[in-house]
């Protein structure tokens, strides 16, 4: 079996239960297991590939929760550019009905690459679009070949705008359909052993575009098949609106109400989870993928996270759509939601500051992205730098501009609070993917003219 020796790294944050950080340390790799960490001195000096780590931070490789990669295609669209999640939508779904196979396998490409060189291992993917002939097979292909860590999502349209749904109707499909499909790619794709590269998930889309009979069936058919179930929910003011008017009911007395309650559950956003929704997620272990950018973006407001995680509520990162984030740097994620709890702060209360304690330090960010993510996505063999986990690793060359003058203080804290930095290397199951900086397993440079070309011709039939 291959072994792979990351030598004598300046600092680990290995994200164990004590937070230890290791300082002149190393890791040793065996296949995709980590086999031994510790003083430089206790550890073997030679492996099949070594790494020289002495100015580098070593950090568990940052998992994304929440993402829709074919959205690459439509980053920075002008009409949509200053418009709040229902207006975001209406004018991105017309786009999005001319998606091929290759434009959904080129695009999730270009995400993972871009995840990838931030020091991000692991993604969960939503696709709930699927036009001409798409299916999740495509994205799943994309990853196989780019090298992430992948749970892929069987997202879904049903109800659309005939039937009082959000997208236009030439976007849904028929629920018997989705559920046929749902089954076969958790038979064909899902994998539940320790180190699995593939996983799936049922994701219906929202409360605003599919059925109750289909999220209770969704339900039903993932917990028949030993599966998660992710979807949106408490988005914004006009997600609350929308189940107070379609439902009677808060988002989070419907999703109890449906079943989408449990250890096995991630729900993204969840911005306006009332005191009672958090409450509810806590007692269940409901998961929360927080997308702080776009978040931002969209106007949709600031995610209590500190009161969901003082309550007990499971929460990870996700840098979500590329065209309501723009961007995926999940190391920029993780700065964003330390930053965005500190404005929460201070909004609720902008006297004393100084004498209460921070909503989110540096290392509450990184643990949201690393640990936290694990969590979300229920995985136990990732998230941490220990003996028996993967060998997921992201390392941060600390001689670079982003670290001047806050590496040498607090190489870790420098992470969140310096300007976000691409990884010098990234290791997914024991594998290098980039090095030096480069993307070892994709050729960018024709991936990016790809999806370039492919962007502008989707935007352009929509015209």
């Amino acid at each position: 079996m291959p072994t792979l020796l990351i030598r004598n790294a300046q600092t680990i944050a290995t994200q164990d239960d004590s937070q230890t950080e290791l300082h002149n340390a190393s890791v040793f790799v065996r296949d995709q297991w980590i086999e031994a960490i510790g003083p430089a001195e206790t550890l073997p000096d030679t492996a099949d590939t070594v790494i020289d780590a002495r100015h580098h931070v070593v950090i568990p490789g940052l998992i994304n929760t929440h993402h829709h990669m074919y959205q690459s295609l439509t980053r920075a669209i002008p009409s949509v550019q200053n418009a709040e999640l229902f207006g975001w939508l209406r004018g991105l779904y017309p786009i999005w009905a001319g998606l091929t196979p290759a434009m959904v396998y080129t695009s999730t490409q270009v995400t993972m690459a871009e995840l990838l060189l931030s020091g991000c291992t692991t993604s969960s993917d939503h696709l709930y679009i699927y036009p001409n002939g798409v299916t999740l097979d495509d994205s799943i292909e994309a990853a196989r070949e780019i090298g992430m860590r992948f749970v892929a999502t069987r997202g879904s349209m049903s109800v659309g705008q005939s039937l009082g749904g959000l997208p236009p109707d030439n976007v849904v499909e028929n629920e018997a359909f989705i559920l046929k499909d749902s089954q076969r790619v958790i038979e064909s794709f899902h994998d539940a052993r320790p180190g699995a590269m593939t996983q799936v998930a049922v994701a219906p889309c929202s409360p605003f575009s599919v059925s109750r009979d289909l999220m209770k069936t969704s339900a039903e058919l993932a917990r028949a098949l030993g599966v998660r179930l992710h979807t949106h929910l408490a988005e914004n003011d006009h997600d609350i609106a929308y189940s107070l008017e379609k439902f009677n009911c808060t988002p989070a007395q419907y999703a109890q109400d449906l079943g989408w309650l449990g250890r096995d559950v991630w729900h993204a956003h969840c911005v306006k989870l009332d005191d009672e929704g958090i409450s509810l997620f806590a007692a269940t272990r409901t998961g929360v993928a927080h997308c702080p950018c776009s978040n931002m973006r969209l106007a949709s407001g600031i995610a209590p996270i500190r009161k969901m995680r003082d309550a007990g509520v499971p929460v990870g990162l996700g840098v979500d759509g590329s065209a309501s984030n723009d961007a995926a740097h999940m190391l920029n994620e993780a700065r964003q939601a330390m930053l965005l709890a500190r404005l929460r702060k201070s909004m609720e209360a902008p006297f004393g500051c100084d004498t209460a304690p921070l909503e989110m330090t540096a290392r509450d960010a990184l643990q949201l992205a690393t640990r936290g993510g694990a969590e979300v996505l229920g995985r136990k063999d990732i998230g941490q730098i220990k003996v028996g986990m993967c060998a997921d690793l992201a390392l941060f060359d600390l001689r670079t501009l982003n670290f001047a003058g806050g590496a040498v203080h607090d190489p870790v804290g420098s992470l969140m609070l310096c300007a976000s930095a691409n990884a010098a290397y990234t290791i997914v199951h024991g594998k290098v993917v980039v090095e030096n900086g480069q993307l070892c397993t994709v050729d960018l440079g024709p991936l990016i003219e790809r999806h370039n070309s492919f962007s502008k011709a989707l935007a352009n039939a929509a015209c």
